[in-house]
């Protein structure tokens, strides 16, 4: 009999995934464990693999699409196994994926007034699927002549009002750009599903020097970026955030990185940077300090035995955090390696659910910029952050004169529902001390 193939739901906080490329087509066989697909979630891009043995009957979705967790993307079976054509739905729930004439069936546990009041709304009976594919193409579902059951609206409804005359894909949006600056279609290469013409392939079109437009290009939150967008907005809306900063003298920092430099190079193959010098303090520092090494989690303050540092990783569509276990037990070469490998794999999409939770204090590092001083978001349900600005030398005064000194601004956020100003002061100022000097963490 043949097996659903489900989208898997990754993290408590998936909703969908997005289909990145398929790795077996209709008729390959298929084994277990054999990876089967790669989507993007909310956090990270995974493969994910076949639970069956058999082979792929059936695919119900495409590449980018948007695909609701549980719900079927495709079939495994024996070959020339009947399946249906269409996706079918969950259990009390509209389809995910494909626009099956069965949606009518799950339709009737509604009332006779819902579905009267439905009708009398004005709104136009349509998939979910269907309803997806019209708004990411600014269509409107009432110029859309249904073939489902009452004049229902499919995907592939929609999909075919997409075609021009000649046959090729192009959205009305698109269209109607190409339209007012007089631009020949046959000239246009699309980059959409089955080389559909999107708005942004007009423009790029039209900014490439082949005509004018003051049409600005408009970019979807989705995807990571959404899940970033989103988990940003929840911290700065409920966790009341104050920022201490201090000012560091990096002399002596700069001098432990210059001494240990070839010799971690020569034992592990990676540079040292400042980044490790400063996890290794900031572990050191939190172990005396543990009110800030504390998460708040429903309403208790949880006080973690382990200091395990986020590293905030900027990548192409968002930040990403991977979390550095049990920071205060490593030596500066065993760190140097660990943050290397993650944030070398968050750059590449391939954390692991694991190496992306668990981490009790976060490190977000701007200093490979022309940035002194900021203010970093805290991430729950942790309850403080710590922004590493830039080392540059300022005119500072020694014992009354004037000296010229690499100088780093340290921004510590702290959430004051769990932290008050005393503690967090004190841990900061002893950071400090202990960046400035350094050789008590090599003891």
């Amino acid at each position: 009999m043949a097996k659903e193939v489900f989208m898997p739901k990754l993290s408590s906080t998936m909703e969908v995934g997005t289909l990145l490329q398929w790795l077996k087509e209709e008729g390959d066989s298929v084994e277990v464990g054999e990876p089967l697909f790669e989507i993007m979630t909310d956090k990270i891009n995974i493969e994910v693999e076949s639970y069956e043995d058999g082979v792929l009957l059936k695919k119900y979705n495409q590449v980018d699409d948007e695909v609701p967790v549980n719900a079927v993307i495709a079939y495994i079976g024996e070959e020339n196994e009947e399946v249906p054509d269409e996706a079918p739905q969950g259990e009390n729930q509209e389809d995910s994926g494909g626009d099956s004439d069965n949606d009518e069936e799950v339709t009737q546990v509604s009332t006779n007034k819902e579905e009267t009041s439905e009708e009398s709304d004005g709104k136009v009976r349509a998939t979910p699927a269907a309803r997806r594919v019209a708004r990411e193409n600014d269509l409107t579902l009432s110029s859309i002549n249904g073939s489902g059951p009452k004049g229902r609206v499919h995907e592939k409804d929609v999909t075919t009002s997409l075609e021009t005359k000649d046959g090729r894909l192009i959205t009305p949006l698109a269209e109607k750009v190409a339209a007012d600056n007089g631009l020949n279609l046959d000239e246009i290469q699309g980059t959409g599903s089955r080389g559909k013409i999107t708005k942004s392939d007009v423009l790029g079109h039209v900014s490439s020097g082949t005509a004018e437009s003051e049409e600005p290009e408009r970019i979807k939150l989705k995807g990571l970026r959404k899940a970033v967008a989103d988990k940003m907005l929840a911290s700065a809306r409920s966790i009341p955030h104050v920022t201490l900063t201090t000012d560091v003298d990096m002399t002596k920092v700069i001098e432990v990185r210059k001494a240990l430099l070839p010799v971690i190079e020569e034992q592990t193959g990676y540079r040292l940077s400042y980044t490790e010098i400063i996890m290794k303090a900031t572990a050191h520092v939190l172990g005396n300090h543990p009110t800030v090494n504390a998460s708040l989690v429903d309403n208790e303050i949880v006080m973690n035995k382990s200091v395990n540092l986020g590293l905030a990783v900027a990548i192409d569509n968002g930040l990403i955090v991977p979390s550095v276990p049990a920071v205060q037990s490593q030596g500066l070469a065993e760190l140097t390696v660990n943050s290397k490998t993650l944030g070398k794999k968050a750059r590449n999409g391939k954390l692991t659910p694991d190496e992306m939770t668990g981490s009790t204090f976060t490190i977000s590092n701007l200093g490979m910029y022309a940035i002194d001083g900021f203010t970093p978001i805290i991430n729950p349900p942790e309850t403080a952050i710590l922004g590493v600005g830039r080392i540059t030398e300022k005119a500072v005064v020694v014992d009354g004169s004037i000296e010229v000194k690499p100088m780093m601004v340290l921004s510590l956020s702290f959430d004051h529902r769990a932290i008050d100003g005393a503690p967090a002061a004190a841990f900061l100022t002893e950071l400090k001390e202990r960046l400035e000097n350094p050789y008590g963490l090599l003891v």
